[in-house]
């Protein structure tokens, strides 16, 4: 069996965190249990290889043209301790081609001019929105079970973990590779409509409520025996171990609370922590 991949390897690409959904089998569909029985047995780091050699080669097409081409639609298995202690198999899908198609509009929105057409030419869009199936993209749409995060993680993730939730922490060579933490998705669920509820009375300007309202709003779409996983990436290499999800409840009970000094604090630890992360992304 491979082991991980090196660390210098998964350095060369951006600083990605995802926010993770994994459902039992009965969730699923029957082709979908079909597609994943046939890969249940997988590690989860030949996933994550098998993922970036597929990412790399897509981007180094001699055409411009980053979609998927078909292919067998990758799963990540996720072994979680169910209530009983016993560990539960769980499974999300990659669901890569709807994902690429709301990655190439968001680009489209946030890029202007000819520079989008260069680098998601519009003849690869529309042979990739051809080969789509128009029901399985309804669906995969009503629910994604990934979403993306680039340079930093954002902080309503962390409203939906707790620093005692099961944590992994991958490592390699002395260095991070990520680090896991996961949760129930009923629990997920009543810390962001806690948070919530104690953010609309006392700070009902914050962009977090309106972020953790439509996160409890997503979650709720999946199965009551989900489990909720944030993936830290690599950038967990430059945080570990990170207090993020501590300061975040901390900064908002001090607003519930009307104790603005403690808030500020606790904004302070995480801007000082992530502000330096999200300005490489301007950096040359």
């Amino acid at each position: 069996m491979a082991g991980p991949q090196p660390a210098a390897a998964i350095r060369t690409f951006p600083y990605v965190s995802h926010l993770r959904v994994y459902e039992p089998l009965d969730a699923f569909d029957d082709d979908q249990q079909l597609a994943i029985l046939e890969q249940r047995s997988r590690a989860r780091h030949e996933t994550e290889d098998l993922e970036r050699t597929s990412t790399m080669r897509r981007l180094v097409r001699t055409v411009s043209d980053p979609f998927p081409h078909g292919g067998t639609d990758l799963v990540r298995v996720l072994n979680h301790p169910g209530p009983d202690g016993v560990p539960q198999r769980l499974y999300c899908p990659n669901q890569l081609a709807v994902r690429t198609s709301l990655a190439a509009e968001s680009l489209g929105e946030t890029i202007r001019g000819p520079l989008v057409d260069v680098l998601v030419p519009e003849v690869a869009r529309q042979a990739h929105a051809d080969r789509m199936d128009p029901d399985r993209f309804a669906d995969s749409l009503a629910k994604l079970h990934t979403r993306s995060a680039t340079w930093g993680v954002p902080f309503g993730w962390f409203v939906l973990l707790h620093e005692d939730d099961h944590t992994e922490v991958v490592e390699d060579d002395g260095r991070v590779l990520t680090v896991r933490m996961s949760a129930p998705i009923q629990q997920a669920v009543h810390r962001a409509r806690q948070a919530a509820a104690a953010l609309a009375l006392a700070a009902p300007e914050l962009d977090l409520l309106d972020e953790l309202t439509e996160l409890a709003t997503w979650l709720e779409v999946f199965s009551p025996r989900a489990v909720v996983e944030l993936d830290y990436g690599p950038v967990a290499d430059l945080v570990f171990p990170d207090d993020s999800p501590s300061d975040v409840r901390m900064g908002i009970e001090a607003l519930a609370d009307g104790d603005m000094t403690g808030a500020a604090a606790a904004y302070r630890r995480l801007a000082g922590r992530w502000i330096p992360i999200r300005q490489l992304a301007r950096a040359s």
